[in-house]
Parts: structure tokens; C-alpha cells; sequence
């Protein structure tokens, strides 16, 4: 492995947030122009923890772990990435989770609250949240794209997948003739 393959694999195994160009996924981009896709982000980074504080309460930011600064910064480079690609989102979604909502807000400046993507960390719900999503996304058709900006524990239920804080999948749900069990990563970003 040459020093460029290493500094590439140590990048994304790190979760960093700063890859070099060479490191897109290929096709990516070309898949969002297409349209049809529903694009799955896990919010930007955080404050150091996991899960929120004991007696958290949604509506109130202050008692959640919320975006750190370099998060926000995330979500901007996110969203800049996005305009400078030309790449239209029809919908943003997302949690109604405070790290959620600022990231898709910084990001896309658009946003609405949907709870089939709020977290089921520590609770229950899962297969229902989960089922919600994929019968909602199963006509999702092109040119439309649909972001929904979520957490880990529910993209790994739509898709088996685990994402690192503001990285991005995007999916194609098609026309299949039986219901979807989990959406098919076709590539993924870090920003």
C-alpha cells in the first residue's frame, strides 16, 4: 500500500472529515443528478457522548448533545457540495432530534420534521419506524431526490450499513414486486 492508499484508508476508517477530493465514491454525484435517489445522512458532528443526557427533552436543544463546531462547519461544506454540484433535493427530512434539524437546516436551508426517521436509540419502535420509511420511500421515483437527515441506529436499519457523523448514502428504492426489506447502498460520501 502506497502512502496515498494509507492516508486514504486511515481517513475514512477515522471518520474524517476532510477527504481529499480522490476520495469520492464513484458515481456519487452522477447518481443524484440522475434523480430517484433517497439519500440517507447521518447528522454532522457532534459534542463528545453518545445518546443524549439523561432526561433529555426534544423540544429543548439545550438538554441534548448537539452539533460542535466543526459540525456546523460540516453541514456547510455538506451543503456548499451540493449547490456546487448542481444536485437538486426535492425534500429534506429529518429527525426531530436538535442535531438533526441543524444540520439539515445549515446544510440545505430547508427542513421538516418527519418522526418515522427520529431516533429508537434505548427505546422501542424500530421495525415500525423502520417499515414507515421504507413503505413511504418505495415509489420514490426520478427526477426527485428526498434527503432525510437521521441518526446511526436508523440508517443501519434501513440499510445494514454504519455511517460515520456527516457522511451520506444514497439509495434507489426502484420498482421491486414485493415490499423492500432495507434500502441498496449505491455510494457514499464523507464531507
Amino acid at each position: 500500500m502506497n502512502r496515498r492508499e494509507f492516508a486514504l484508508t486511515s481517513a475514512v476508517s477515522l471518520g474524517s472529515p476532510a477527504l481529499p477530493a480522490f476520495a469520492q465514491a464513484p458515481g456519487f454525484w452522477t447518481l443524484l443528478r440522475e434523480g430517484g435517489c433517497v439519500v440517507l445522512m447521518r447528522h454532522a458532528l457532534t459534542d463528545p457522548g453518545v445518546g443524549d443526557p439523561p432526561n433529555f427533552k426534544l423540544g429543548e436543544c439545550g438538554t441534548q448533545r448537539n452539533l460542535s463546531a466543526a459540525g456546523r462547519e460540516q453541514a456547510r461544506r455538506v451543503g456548499a457540495a451540493f449547490l456546487r454540484e448542481q444536485v437538486k433535493l426535492d425534500q429534506v427530512r429529518s429527525s426531530a432530534w436538535c442535531r438533526c434539524v441543524d444540520t439539515a437546516m445549515l446544510a440545505f436551508k430547508q427542513n421538516t420534521v418527519w418522526p418515522p426517521i427520529n431516533s429508537f436509540f434505548g427505546a422501542g419502535g424500530q421495525d415500525e419506524q423502520t417499515r414507515a420509511v421504507l413503505d413511504a420511500v418505495e415509489g420514490w421515483q426520478a427526477p426527485r431526490n428526498l434527503m432525510l437527515v437521521t441518526h446511526q441506529v436508523n440508517i443501519s436499519a434501513l440499510t445494514g450499513d454504519y455511517l460515520a457523523m456527516g457522511e451520506v448514502l444514497v439509495t434507489r428504492p426502484g420498482a421491486q414486486g414485493s415490499k423492500l426489506n432495507r434500502l441498496r447502498v449505491l455510494a457514499r460520501q464523507t464531507f
